[in-house]
């Protein structure tokens, strides 16, 4: 069983996002909203910021405390989406419960809306999406991009087309839009939820399995077939540390390869969220 290294394949698109950076003609701007001070957020965010200066995006820093109401918040992300060559704005998530998650979200300027959970950007993705210009869910993004890292003609003469890919779940980071990105290559997966009969042998011929259910070590070795690629986009709290949908140790000599928790999909999504602002600066500067 291969690891899939996702610190270097995010290592390679920041490096790409860094040169067109360099050749614009100002200096984008990002801002991750944190609301409260809970330790796992506050990482994340520092982590975010650590990127984006890497690549030459500024960091506006916009922390509110956890007692900030839905609507005062509305108010602060009206005046986020004026900041001069601001390129995206995200919401740190969870938020608190006493907040209307749906109503910040949609506060967001749609044109800086690059985790595209605003209804606007959401809507579109679903209906009339055009990927060259268009945003698209980052950690969907990081899922395909995971994929076009293989050469399926190298080990096996079966094309990408020719793979049985069965995607767990259809949440809405993951599940919903890496299927809708599948079908707009021209690919037909097979979704698997809570509600489908006989899941096992669904899982159990898949060629790639794509998991976004959130439940730790779900997925075990005895349900793959040999060889099955693994792409894993869930993430749980297990004993104090994060864990994806698979438990990984089980694998060894039937995965042919997977991504792991921490380390796959996590990083190639920060990636891809920075694709987005850099997306957004670009139209900016072709207005």
């Amino acid at each position: 069983m291969q690891v899939i290294d996702g610190r270097k394949i995010s290592g390679n698109i920041l490096e790409d996002i860094k040169k067109e950076v360099a050749n614009l003609s100002f200096v984008p701007v990002f801002c991750d909203v944190l609301v409260g001070e809970d330790p796992s957020s506050l990482q994340y965010v520092e982590m975010k910021k650590r990127k984006a200066e890497f690549v030459g995006i500024s960091f506006h820093k916009a922390n509110f405390p956890s007692t900030i109401t839905t609507e005062e918040l509305i108010r602060e992300i009206k005046i986020l989406n004026n900041v001069q060559n601001m390129c995206g704005i995200i919401i740190q998530l969870p938020l608190p419960e006493h907040i209307d998650r749906q109503m910040v979200l949609d506060s967001i300027d749609s044109k800086l809306d690059v985790d595209c959970l605003g209804k606007i950007n959401s809507e579109k993705f679903y209906s009339n999406y055009d990927a060259e210009k268009d945003i698209a869910y980052p950690t969907a993004l990081a899922c395909m991009t995971i994929l076009d890292s293989f050469d399926f003609t190298k080990n096996s003469p079966a094309k990408l087309e020719e793979r049985k890919i069965v995607v767990l779940g259809q949440g809405v980071l993951v599940g919903r839009p890496v299927t809708a990105l599948l079908k707009y290559r021209g690919l037909s997966p097979f979704v698997v939820t809570s509600k489908t009969e006989s899941k096992e042998n669904v899982i159990k011929n898949a060629d790639i399995v794509i998991s976004g259910i959130g439940k730790g070590k779900y997925i075990t070795g005895n349900m793959l077939k040999s060889g099955a690629i693994v792409i894993d986009a869930g993430t749980s709290e297990s004993e104090g540390s994060i864990v994806g949908d698979v438990d990984t140790e089980s694998l060894n000599n039937i995965a042919g390869f997977i991504s792991p928790v921490p380390g796959g999909v996590g990083p190639v999504t920060v990636a891809m969220l920075l694709k987005n602002v850099l997306k957004v600066a670009k139209n900016l500067s072709h207005e």
